[in-house]
């Protein structure tokens, strides 16, 4: 079992930076971060795999920064050049085998409760 809690999230104006973190609980090889907006599906931001191998979606490459100190039991998502689109709900992910660590809401386990992210124009 493996328990996850966000912190970070808040308003910013658009162009300005945030960054997320995750307290996580037990081990997990992935990890990831994901977003929920509005009257949209979840889908996946960034995820980081224990050799530190990280995913993007491509609409965040360049602006977001996966990472993990597995020493603290910590994720992290550093967000930059925020824009109005990026406003959601965003989610940590455990996932707990081994392998690929996929863009993708079913392969994941282990979900926290989300901290919203909202930028303004």
């Amino acid at each position: 079992q493996v328990q996850l809690a966000e912190s970070g999230g808040g308003s910013v104006q658009s162009g300005g930076s945030l960054r997320l973190s995750c307290v996580h609980s037990g081990y997990a090889s992935c990890m990831g971060w994901f977003r929920q907006a509005p009257g949209k599906e979840r889908e996946g931001v960034a995820t980081i795999d224990h050799t530190m191998a990280t995913t993007y979606a491509d609409s965040v490459k360049g602006r977001f920064t996966i990472s993990r100190d597995s020493a603290k039991n910590m994720l992290y998502l550093t967000m930059a050049s925020l824009k109005p689109g990026n406003t959601a709900m965003y989610y940590c992910t455990a996932r707990p085998y081994f392998g690929l660590c996929p863009l993708s809401v079913p392969a994941y386990t282990y979900w926290g409760q989300g901290t919203q992210v909202t930028v303004s124009s």
